[in-house]
């Protein structure tokens, strides 16, 4: 099964996104914050990661750093996550080291084709 770290700290959209998530067959590991992602993207090794821009504390730019400075997690893709759909929001999250990039509200099946993008390279 497919595991899915999603990084949101807006419960309704982690519980809409997880559940929808959930029935398309995937595992998904849920944090609240940018800190508890980074440290759950080493303790649970997620295929993918939905990273929300827009955290508390740690942001999703920096978690997107660290994560992809970490030697054992740099690998996993990070799809940003964000309410903001300027050229420029997308240019830093993919200067970040996000490998992707999809607005809010969360179109599930254009979402979808991304995940399954990514899982692919």
């Amino acid at each position: 099964m497919t595991k899915i770290l999603l990084i949101e700290d807006n419960e309704m959209n982690r519980d809409m996104l997880s559940r929808r998530l959930t029935r398309k067959g995937f595992e998904v590991i849920i944090a609240e914050d940018g800190e508890l992602g980074v440290q759950k993207s080493v303790e649970h090794m997620p295929d993918l990661i939905l990273m929300d821009m827009s955290l508390p504390g740690i942001d999703g730019l920096e978690a997107t750093r660290l994560i992809k400075a970490e030697s054992t997690t740099s690998h996993i893709p990070v799809i940003a996550l964000t309410a903001h759909a300027m050229t420029s929001d997308r240019d830093k999250a993919m200067q970040a080291g996000c490998d992707d990039y999809d607005t809010k509200p969360v179109d599930l099946p254009r979402l979808l084709s991304k995940i399954a993008a990514c899982l692919a390279t």
